[in-house]
């Protein structure tokens, strides 16, 4: 067989992304002897590092999101994965000696590889209401766990009703004299036991049925929310409170490979079983992926699968197939 010709300064595997799901697939894909590059820009920053404590990670129980992820980095490097804290800006198909790769931009430099693992995340839906962009920083969070800190003693309301949200309102009981969760239903979406806990918490009170209108303030910050009625328009009140946490679900982060790839209508990349998207050489793995669910562990998986493919269609370019 003649020999394939590959510049020696292309990489066998860029990954864009530094949570779970791209830190796992550059375990699995630097321990395998591929020369692999991770990318962990400003926007692709896990959402996992904000998260208080992360009690059903198989195997350890009761561990911090960026204690989580700290280990994992710690693990992944030690296989010689290459980590970068760079911004990826723009992606092109190329041609690298005699087979097809991708150019990659950051903003500080370019580079070229054979195949490209996409974990760029999601992040924080906002509500798009009055009030909302102008108190960012002065009492509008999507944080409990960096900003809790700042609300001792004062109430504050918690807008979302699934795990993330509950999660974080409990959290936020260390610190505040009264969390008001707002939902839009009658009940909340989060499991079980979260739902017990809050429930059980003396300084949690729930604004139920109720969507909010806009986030009221001054010049010192926020001083309220006004909530409507689900189904009642006009049907308002005032909640007063020094800071509003929002936790109403994802927008993934997907804009760098929106021309690149198939996405589904919410924007999310749509991958198959073995986390091939629609172009040749192009993966996806965690959040950033169409999928019913999503969990630490699931983004893993994800991660996993995808490295060992990357694999496959690497050794396949290289003409290295068993």
């Amino acid at each position: 067989m003649d020999q394939i010709n590959i510049p020696e300064d292309v990489y066998d595997v860029i990954i864009i992304g530094g949570g779970p799901g791209g830190l796992t697939a550059g375990l699995y894909a630097s321990r395998a002897n591929l020369r692999v590059l991770l990318f962990e820009g400003n926007s692709t920053v896990s959402q996992i590092t904000v998260t208080d404590m992360i009690e059903n990670y198989p195997g350890l129980p009761g561990v911090t999101g960026t204690e989580l992820v700290n280990r994992f980095k710690e693990q992944a490097r030690s296989f010689n994965l290459e980590i970068r804290a760079e911004q990826v800006t723009g992606i092109e198909e190329t041609r690298l000696g005699d087979v097809p790769g991708l150019k990659i931009t950051t903003d500080r430099d370019t580079y070229h590889t054979l195949s490209l693992i996409v974990a760029t995340g999601a992040n924080w839906r906002k509500l798009g209401v009055p009030g909302e962009e102008d108190f960012i920083g002065r009492g509008v969070s999507f944080c409990a766990t960096c900003d809790a800190p700042f609300y001792r003693n004062r109430d504050v309301v918690v807008v979302g009703g699934g795990d993330t949200a509950v999660q974080e309102a409990i959290f936020l009981t260390k610190f505040a004299r009264k969390v008001t969760i707002i939902h839009r239903r009658n009940r909340l979406r989060a499991t079980g036991i979260l739902q017990e806990r809050a429930m059980a918490n003396e300084k949690i009170e729930f604004a139920w049925e109720s969507v909010v209108k806009s986030v009221l303030g001054d010049n010192a910050g926020v001083t309220g929310v006004e909530i409507e009625k689900v189904g009642s328009p006009g049907d308002t009140r005032v909640i007063e409170a020094d800071g509003a946490f929002i936790f109403v679900g994802l927008v993934p982060t997907t804009a760098v490979v929106k021309d690149l790839v198939n996405l589904d209508e919410g924007g999310y990349i749509i991958a198959d079983a073995t986390m091939k998207t629609s172009m040749a050489g192009v993966f996806a793995c965690g959040d950033c992926i169409s999928k019913t669910f999503r969990q630490v562990v699931t983004a893993c998986g994800d991660g996993a699968t995808a490295a060992y493919n990357a694999e496959l269609y690497i050794d396949e370019l290289k003409g290295q197939t068993y």
